[in-house]
């Protein structure tokens, strides 16, 4: 390994901890109450975990920082409609990366869908669980078997 990469994974690990003191305001907490700030920590950290993920399924390539996925992900306008039990949600994006934002959008699906398939043949399965596996397959661009399923499984 070159120590350019090294260089570089040392900085992509740290722009975690950057963006949380940045980006989500996890610079420090001003009270004395330790069980309030062990909370807002907690949730923060919880949140900008399933946020990495999130955009992680929608753009497996790399990672994307806060900072630039969120208006990427949140500028969109939505219709949702109702008919015979099922909701379809209908977005329309006003980004100028707006093929960009479409290809995420079908990756979230496209992975949504496949864990739904996969959860109902599986009988017990951690629908999250298997969510972060299929997520992890897609950055890794390894095939995915999904945890507990059968040698014989063959995705979807």
């Amino acid at each position: 390994m070159s120590i350019a990469q090294l260089y570089c994974d040392r900085a992509d690990a740290e722009n975690g901890f950057d963006e949380l003191k940045n980006q989500w305001g996890c610079g420090g907490y001003t009270t004395r109450d330790l069980a309030r700030c062990r909370i807002s920590a907690r949730a923060v950290g919880l949140i900008y975990n399933w946020l990495s993920w999130y955009t992680r399924l929608a753009f497996p390539e790399m990672r994307k920082e806060a900072i630039t996925s969120r208006p990427l992900l949140l500028s969109a306008i939505d219709q949702s409609t109702k008919h015979a039990g099922q909701t379809h949600l209908y977005l329309i994006p006003m980004h100028a990366a707006q093929k960009k934002i479409e290809r995420g959008i079908e990756n979230i699906c496209n992975g949504l869908k496949t864990i739904q398939q996969t959860a109902e043949r599986l009988l017990g399965a951690n629908p999250w669980e298997l969510l972060v596996s299929y997520i992890v397959a897609q950055i890794t661009q390894k095939p995915w078997v999904p945890p507990g399923a059968f040698p014989a499984f063959v995705g979807p």
